[in-house]
């Protein structure tokens, strides 16, 4: 009863926003609600939704307060020297733009932060894209996917995580995988080259001169208000303060929310001493700040709901007792496929720490060792990241101005394209076996 609940729940949840029968933030809270009252889960429900905002309330805060910094440096023209030799190399070449997009995106994912990822890469290339005319979607695939690759490195969430519930070295599940994470990058690359393909016979190529290269709009607002921001003499102060908290963050020194409270309070004050310019900072960035929270904390309705009611372990454990013993060989394998819908349709929490352990125990059994299971389970990390439950891709979408169900009809195929890529890299460099018995 729960696992087709479960299942029923995100299928419509899905189909909801996809279809634009219901905005996401609206479907966050009233769905759930629903199929909770459906199950008859009357008691504890209100505790249930609390506890799944509660756990999203410091991704919440990080949020806020990542997004009113890395939205003051763009104010300030922090980026703008890196915007211009972007553009410098493109030339108003869509081919040159998403080839551009995808790798930077790449070395930038190396912090293993989504976030950060995201307001840099779309605060670097957003203004390229509104110049030419390009697709964005095309520009927010790319940047999510790309993310998602990155994020296998031993510091990203899904590898640490799979280390610890296996008790593992992640430097052992991490290492064989590179020949993987190079193909899965190679990947990438030729889908910004089919993405540039298509935009070019679309629009052609522009021809930028100088005199253009110097009148591209960069901000997000005003061409006018956007000028009057711009504080061109507080660059180098800008630099090495966020040189400084991106190195924290890898660090961990503090908490990355109290880093970026610290770093936003002395940002405002460097760049816009006035108590009038700093409140009209803030307020410029209220509405990004607003779109994005408000659905993270929704997105906590869902989760809550989803785990306190047990529908999570209730689809995971009806998914495992379908497996077929003569499957036990091919272990591996389904791991690595069925770790897409798992980690698109719950937390990698859930997925790492509730199933993987499990999954491991059986293929022993077969001969399968837990780094290699460890391995084939992170594959499915391109797909999980464009997920309605994963916080970041809010903050995408919200930065980009796109609707998350256009990004999630253009990217999920995308998405599955790369982590099979990712697969099969791992099968056939060996990170992981396609059949192994005892």
């Amino acid at each position: 009863m729960l696992t087709i609940l479960g299942f029923s729940m995100v299928t419509c949840f899905m189909y909801l926003i996809m279809t634009k029968r219901m905005s996401a933030l609206i479907a966050l809270i009233i769905v759930p609600t629903l199929f909770a009252l459906a199950g008859g889960f009357y008691s504890g429900l209100g505790e249930m939704m609390l506890n799944g905002v509660k756990a999203l309330a410091p991704t919440g805060v990080m949020l806020t307060f990542s997004i009113l910094y890395f939205g003051l440096m763009i104010d300030a023209g922090l980026f703008d020297p890196l915007v211009r030799a972007i553009l410098r190399v493109v030339r108003g070449d869509p081919l040159k733009v998403l080839m551009g997009t995808a790798i930077l995106t790449l070395l930038v994912s190396l912090d293993g932060d989504s976030s950060t990822t995201y307001m840099i890469a779309v605060a670097a290339f957003l203004p390229l894209y509104r110049k030419l005319g390009m697709n964005v979607l095309a520009m927010t695939c790319l940047i999510n996917l790309a993310s998602g690759i990155m994020n296998l490195s031993p510091w990203g969430g899904p590898t640490a995580r799979a280390a610890a519930a296996l008790n593992i070295d992640a430097l052992d599940i991490f290492i064989p995988m590179l020949p993987a994470i190079l193909l899965g990058c190679v990947t990438l690359v030729g889908l910004a080259m089919l993405f540039g393909v298509s935009e070019r016979k679309r629009l052609g190529v522009m021809r930028l001169d100088s005199q253009h290269l110097e009148n591209i709009d960069l901000g997000f607002g005003d061409a006018e208000e956007n000028e009057a921001n711009r504080r061109p003499r507080m660059f180098w102060p800008n630099f090495v303060l966020t040189t400084v908290l991106l190195v924290l963050l890898v660090v961990g020194l503090l908490p990355i929310q109290i880093l970026f409270m610290l770093a936003f309070a002395i940002a405002v004050m460097l760049n816009y001493p006035s108590l009038a310019q700093q409140k009209a900072r803030i307020s410029a960035h209220a509405g990004n700040v607003l779109a994005v929270t408000s659905l993270i904390f929704a997105a906590g309705v869902f989760t809550g709901i989803l785990s306190g009611t047990g529908m999570v372990d209730a689809m995971a454990k009806s998914l495992l007792a379908i497996i077929p013993h003569s499957f036990g060989p091919y272990l591996a394998v389904f791991t690595a496929l069925v770790s897409l819908p798992f980690t698109f349709f719950m937390s990698n929490d859930a997925f790492y720490f509730g199933i993987l352990p499990v999954i491991a125990q059986t293929a022993a059994s077969y001969g399968i060792t837990p780094e290699q299971i460890a391995r084939a389970s992170i594959i499915g990390q391109p797909f999980h990241l464009l997920s309605p439950l994963v916080p970041s891709v809010y903050l995408l979408v919200g930065l980009a101005k796109v609707d998350i169900g256009d990004h999630q009809r253009f990217a999920i195929k995308w998405g599955i394209l790369v982590s099979l890529a990712l697969m099969a890299g791992g099968l056939l460099f060996g990170a992981f076996p396609l059949y192994q018995t005892g």
